[in-house]
């Protein structure tokens, strides 16, 4: 069954009706998405491990298997085999208090973009264990942006500048601009140790491993993807030391794997990071990952328009450098 980019049917286990694979055909509207995001838009409700599990073997782009961050293009033929569900979940909309916070939180908004201080907990999209991300939330609070869609991601624990299109057209920019490193992004990171005052400059291939459940892993490897980091010192401390990052290519987890590699691994990474050095923080205080996009900027092909946003520290950050 050919179809253009609409939704494929979700089966329901109990109805037992054996469905027809389906075949989906990229309008241009939807070129230049990495296809992991693609699916997660088209199939509500299916956990995000089920849908990197699709793409390991069930999924193909033009007969051909591809790696979930393949970015599809026009005319692109994207077989989808039926996908089976217990029960729908019920869709939780944000409470008032979410949506309230959120709202709080927006540092810059156009009739073209929204750009958030995303909070640290909060995943940018729903899965199997959150049923509602940020931008699902932010679709219910503003119906009329329709089209509203993260140009980039951020890991749960990690907050500051998340960039959001409100038109496709400008998504597609954004993804031209990410592609050929036309955006900079800077980073505040807590790192173990002191790192030497000097630029630290880490050029080391990354690859991603999938656990059981679709946990990812990622590991400095020499078949891994070319990925490159530059760490600047800018505060030093008895344990530790302040580093701002400039984040050339964006693969997963890349900060808190470099910063691993180099033997500096950031404050309270419960996956890279040092038990050790984690407790100490913990008994200071800080609970969660310090690491927050502290801005970006970029221009807009289209409209020559310039943009520079930035996110102040959350606050429990700030504290955590007094006590430092």
């Amino acid at each position: 069954m050919y179809n253009t980019c609409m939704k494929p049917k979700l089966v329901n286990e109990k109805a037992g009706k054996r469905e027809p694979v389906h075949y989906l055909i990229v309008e241009e509207a939807f070129a230049g998405q990495r296809i992991d995001n693609f699916l997660m838009a088209r199939l509500k409700g299916v956990p995000k491990s089920r849908i990197y599990r699709m793409l390991r073997g069930e999924v193909r782009v033009n007969k051909k298997r591809v790696d979930p961050s393949y970015r599809i293009q026009e005319k692109d033929s994207i077989r989808i085999p039926p996908v089976h569900l217990g029960e729908k979940a019920a869709v939780v909309p944000p409470s008032e208090k979410t949506q309230a916070f959120l709202t709080s939180r927006i540092l810059y908004e156009d009739e073209q973009l929204l750009i958030l201080n995303k909070p640290t907990g909060m995943s940018v999209h729903g899965g199997s264990t959150v049923r509602v991300g940020i931008i699902e939330a932010l679709k219910a609070q503003y119906p009329r942006l329709p089209q509203l869609e993260l140009a980039h991601r951020l890991d749960s624990d990690t907050s500051g500048c998340l960039v959001m299109a409100k038109k496709r057209s400008v998504l597609r920019e954004l993804h031209a601009l990410l592609r050929e490193g036309r955006v900079r992004k800077i980073y505040w990171a807590l790192a173990q140790g002191q790192l030497t005052p000097a630029e630290h400059r880490i050029d080391a291939p990354l690859q991603k491993f999938h656990l059981k459940g679709g946990e990812r892993l990622v590991k400095v490897h020499p078949e891994g993807k070319s990925s490159l980091t530059v760490f600047n010192p800018i505060e030093f401390y008895t344990q530790a030391t302040l580093i701002e990052v400039h984040l050339y290519t964006g693969r997963t987890h890349q900060i808190r794997v470099h910063a691993q590699h180099i033997g500096h691994p950031l404050a309270c990474d419960e996956r890279y990071g040092d038990e050790g050095f984690n407790q100490y923080l913990h008994k200071l205080g800080l609970k969660r990952l310090f690491l927050h996009a502290k801005s970006i900027e970029f221009t807009l092909p289209a409209s020559g328009k310039h943009i520079r946003v930035e996110a102040p520290l959350d606050d429990d950050l700030k504290e955590i450098l007094k006590k430092l």
